[in-house]
């Protein structure tokens, strides 16, 4: 059984994407960076439908190089085939939103990393670990890159594999054009005609827009280029003809496109064309890689082309398989896909990756975001809350001990103190909550630091969550709901907008009394009011009723949310413990996040100055350590009790 399902090889850029829109490219103030070209983009797209893809290409030593492989890896793309250039750089490209027809971009490519990929680069067990190769016309333009990609169809060929290509014609890459042409689409060229006709004979399935088959069959005539393409190859020609979708073609072709094999088109706002063919193609390679027949597959091709123009962004905007069936399904409400609500929660939840390489499934988080309460304590102390910040830094050295570069480990830090811990943390593997809450402030407010309009965060790492903590309770007064709910619903739109994930804190036992009905009302409460927590972090429940009514709530309204952590209200150990034996019985509980049980002596001792640093840390780490095996063997507890009760 082949391991993979498809190998992409070729181009793999960088996207600096222009953030705003309807303006000249000369005119943008501020890009998103993304990864882009089309292989790499068909890698994504297909691994986000399920499939297992690969991708051979070239990149820097450089940042831009591991940003590329990161996020191949996030997107669980094998990276076997990706190769580290030393001497190169990766490639870049800088693209805009004009306009519904203009999207100007500039390719960076002189002497780039991946147009040194060569035939040493091609593992013949690499390529026959896959069941399709798909190549892209930009590397049959250089005999170095073509000679790897012919050697990698031969291989494939050779192994039972099946040999795909997006023709991708781009004149400026071929040569033909200059720097400020990269949205031109077609020149014609009998080179280049020629240079493609070469090796069509290689491919059982050749996709293009009638463009390029204009310049794959050397006409502009799009039914006799395709008889040209078909004189030399017995590929299924798949043409794609915009808004009137795409025509498959297994034999001869017709007179008209019309007569072509087709599938159902989807009328959207076009907003945006860049990458949309990429889109097309990972849809299309997902019919085709699993035996659908080509209306199946096409109709994919174009529903994913369809998310594609209507959002900012390539590989970004490419919809997962869920949100796929989902789309299918229910059809279109509204034309312009990006803001249909209900669509955009479930992009936004199937397609969210792990952080940094982090597995979240177990989540032991150690939280000294506290504020208040260290202040509190360096005041008892006689000590400067200067000292607050170097304490936290403590805290990190006493979770990265525990966590020991493991997965699963995380900490809740502040801004406004522990401001250099967090400058430490970047990059550690541990997973990183970022409060935006005044201190116990109700109605809710929010550090001085996000803004009124909430445009702090867009200056914070993508890899930071955004935690934020409300005293709420059902029987609220409504003008105090009403206030807080707005915090929170402009809250959750910026996190959305500048691509943070959100984690939810509420303790109602603070501000009313509780039952086994309180935390799922206001659960519910927050979702009919639009707000899709990524997190929920809750008060530890001793009530298997309320633990299992607050996460009926959750799975019904969102049932690809990350999950719950258990919050410690500075609780004695043993309690702790107790209530982690409860909540552990669920699954939709993935840990804890406890922070003054672990750092509230040791804090107050070496502010006082009777602990070291080197004492501080290894009590802390002797306290979170203690906490981690506690939920640890809660989780086995609970686990061997539902296998009991499955056997019996």
């Amino acid at each position: 059984m082949k391991k993979l399902d498809v190998i992409t090889i070729g181009r793999s850029s960088v996207d600096l994407y222009g953030a705003q829109v309807g303006g000249r490219l000369e005119d943008m103030g501020s890009f998103n960076k993304y990864i882009g070209g089309s292989p790499t983009n068909m890698a994504c797209g297909t691994a986000r439908l399920g499939l297992r893809s690969g991708l051979i290409t070239r990149v820097g030593n450089e940042h831009m190089g591991r940003f590329i492989c990161e996020e191949l890896e996030r997107h669980g793309v094998a990276t076997d085939g990706v190769v580290t250039d030393r001497e190169r750089l990766t490639a870049l490209v800088l693209l805009g939103i004009r306009d519904q027809e203009q999207f100007p971009l500039i390719f960076y490519r002189e002497n780039c990393a991946d147009m040194a990929l060569c035939e040493d680069d091609i593992d013949p067990d690499f390529i026959a670990s896959a069941k399709a190769v798909v190549a892209t016309g930009t590397h049959l333009s250089h005999p170095r890159t073509e000679a790897a990609v012919l050697k990698a169809l031969h291989l494939a060929r050779e192994s039972g594999g099946r040999t795909a290509l997006d023709i991708d014609y781009r004149p400026n890459l071929w040569g033909l054009a200059g720097h400020d042409a990269g949205e031109s689409r077609f020149i014609a060229s009998d080179q280049v005609t020629a240079k493609l006709q070469s090796s069509l004979h290689l491919f059982d399935l050749i996709v293009g827009t009638e463009e390029e088959f204009h310049i794959a069959g050397g006409t502009t005539d799009t039914v006799e280029a395709l008889r040209n393409v078909r004189k030399v190859s017995g590929a299924t020609l798949v043409c794609k003809r915009g808004p009137m979708g795409a025509a498959a073609f297994e034999a001869d072709i017709p007179d008209s496109l019309d007569e072509g094999i087709s599938g159902p088109g989807f009328p959207i706002e076009v907003f945006n064309v860049l990458g949309a063919g990429d889109g097309f193609m990972s849809g299309l390679l997902k019919g085709w890689i699993t035996g659908e027949d080509w209306v199946t597959s096409l109709t994919y091709a174009n529903a994913c082309g369809a998310f594609a123009v209507s959002r900012h962004s390539c590989t970004p905007a490419y919809p997962s398989w869920e949100e796929l069936q989902f789309f299918l399904k229910r059809g279109i409400e509204r034309k312009d896909l990006r803001n249909d609500l209900a669509l955009e929660q479930i992009h936004w939840s199937t397609n969210r990756h792990r952080t940094h390489g982090g597995d979240w499934s177990t989540m032991r988080v150690f939280a000294f975001d506290h504020r208040i309460q260290l202040e509190q304590l360096a005041d008892e102390a006689g000590a400067s809350r200067e000292k607050i910040g170097a304490f936290k830094t403590l805290c990190l050295a006493a979770a990265r001990q525990v966590a020991g570069g493991e997965p699963g480990y995380g900490i809740l830090c502040d801004s406004r103190f522990g401001r250099e811990a967090l400058y430490q943390a970047a990059g550690t593997g541990l997973w990183i909550g970022h409060p935006v809450e005044w201190p116990a402030s109700r109605p809710l407010s929010l550090e001085p630091e996000i803004g009124p309009d909430f445009g702090g965060l867009a200056q914070w790492p993508l890899e930071h969550v955004v935690k934020v903590l409300c005293f709420y309770h059902p029987q609220d007064p409504d003008e105090l709901k009403a206030e807080q709910e707005d915090v929170l619903k402009r809250l959750f739109a910026a996190c959305r907008r500048n691509r943070l994930e959100m984690l939810l804190e509420v303790i109602p036992s603070k501000v009313g009394p509780v039952d086994d009905d309180t935390t799922s009302d206001i659960i519910r409460r927050i979702y009919d009011i639009g707000i899709y927590p990524d997190w929920w972090k809750l008060e530890p429940m001793t009530s298997h009723t309320a633990w299992a009514k607050a996460c009926e709530a959750i799975s019904q309204n969102d049932p690809h949310t990350r999950g719950i952590v258990v919050l410690g209200l500075d609780a004695p150990e043993e309690q702790l413990s107790a209530s982690f034996a409860e909540a552990a019985q669920f699954d939709l509980v993935k840990g804890f996040a406890v922070g003054r049980t672990i750092f509230a002596d040791a804090a107050r001792k070496w502010l006082a100055g009777a602990f070291t640093s080197e004492q501080a840390v290894a009590d802390m780490t002797d306290r979170f350590g203690r906490l981690c095996r506690a939920w640890d063997e809660a989780r086995a507890g609970a686990q061997s009790i539902e296998r009991q009760g499955k056997e019996a």
